[in-house]
């Protein structure tokens, strides 16, 4: 038995990057596998801006010659400080079931964070928290979700016994639509106190600039305290923009305004899986039409609430109560236009209370943990 470890570099070894979870979890229950191209997209230094924020190293594993694992590392700018996190952290990272493959992954990435003064590490993140984040520990065999990562139950267990420990977990709760929900009845909009203040409007993909800037306000001063935080930037989000036209419906995104200015807003996005799980990963150079095609004449049974954000100034207070409502409201209305039976809502900090406590109140379980581990690589640190 032999393991490489080699660090990702050219367009070689970056498509092995980001093809090593199709490969080594191929036909695992509740794994789906994403589409490389969008893979590219969001791993590609040249094409996420996020990369612009870190210096950042990838590398995958190899054991008798075949993609065995992957991972990667970063540290964030001076300038920018994850709240309450460390600037160092690593992620993407996924591997067979083989503690060495998984220790030769963790060696190289610590050592690379060792050298640049890492103390505390934390992650998953992959790449960011305004990614995809956490390592699945519980929820395994649920339904695979766009832009929700998955790996085996071995992989934290072997995590934990590197000397990983639990930082946070993130919750993702599934919200099924039942007939009370496409119900025709007089909702918060129709009384006499908020009628004229709250009005809802869909997302005008067309004039896609100028929303960008409200959403990203609205993100960045919903989730400022949030353990984690990081600016999610206005060139974060324009560059995922252009798929937006392609891949949400007329009435996935939409802002809700009090007394005339946006206080929130929501992008539910149809589960992709769905449609390209008989891909397997590849969309060139006959998958594409197969899924523009399907695009447009699928009826999903499940979607994702990607992005959530209402104003901070009114977190807590009647008003903030009051819009949250809405957009539930609003969320239900819309799904009587739809087939979709369930929508998932992710990532929501364990002891974020505020938006834990509205979610379950409205039906919702619990589907998905994700964890956030923590190691600290000082010189004094005790072994595992």
């Amino acid at each position: 038995m032999s393991i490489a470890i080699d660090p990702v570099a050219g367009l070689r070894t970056f498509a092995d990057f980001c093809k090593v979870p199709r490969l080594i979890y191929r036909g695992c229950k509740g794994f789906s596998p994403p589409l490389d191209l969008e893979r590219w997209t969001l791993h590609g230094a040249k094409l996420n801006p996020h990369f612009e924020l870190v210096e950042h190293q990838a590398w995958v594993a190899r054991k008798d010659g075949k993609l065995a694992g992957r991972i990667q590392a970063q540290v964030y700018k001076n300038d920018i400080v994850p709240v309450g996190a460390s600037r160092m952290q690593f992620g993407s990272l996924d591997s067979i079931e083989d503690e060495a493959v998984l220790d030769a992954l963790l060696t190289a990435a610590e050592a690379w964070l060792r050298a640049r003064g890492a103390g505390l590490i934390h992650g998953p993140f992959s790449p960011s928290v305004n990614a995809e984040m956490g390592m699945l520990v519980d929820g395994f065999s649920a339904v695979p979700m766009i832009f929700m990562p998955w790996n085996p139950p071995y992989l934290p267990a072997l995590m934990e016994k590197r000397g990983y420990r639990k930082a946070r977990d993130v919750i993702s709760y599934r919200y099924d639509l039942g007939e009370a929900d496409r119900a025709e009845k007089p909702g918060i909009l129709a009384r006499p106190e908020w009628r004229d203040r709250l009005k809802i409007r869909n997302i005008d993909l067309k004039a896609i600039k100028s929303e960008a800037a409200v959403i990203v306000d609205i993100f960045n001063d919903a989730w400022s305290e949030n353990w984690g935080f990081v600016p999610f930037t206005y060139e974060e989000f324009m560059s995922t923009a252009d798929a937006l036209k392609f891949i949400m419906p007329p009435e996935g995104g939409f802002m809700v305004e009090l007394d005339g200015a946006p206080q929130a807003f929501g992008i539910v996005l149809p589960n992709l899986h769905e449609i390209t799980a008989d891909l397997d990963g590849r969309l060139l150079p006959l998958g594409l039409p197969r899924v523009i095609s399907r695009i447009r004449n699928y009826h999903f049974k499940s979607g994702r609430l990607c992005l959530f954000g209402i104003r901070r100034a009114l977190h807590r207070k009647a008003a903030g109560g009051a819009v949250i409502l809405a957009f539930i409201e609003e969320c239900r209305r819309r799904s009587r236009s739809y087939e979709v039976e369930h929508v998932e809502f992710g990532w929501v900090l364990e002891d974020n209370l505020g938006m834990r406590r509205p979610i379950e109140l409205s039906g919702a379980r619990v589907d998905k943990v994700h964890r956030i581990y923590v190691k600290d690589l000082s010189a004094n640190a005790s072994a595992p």
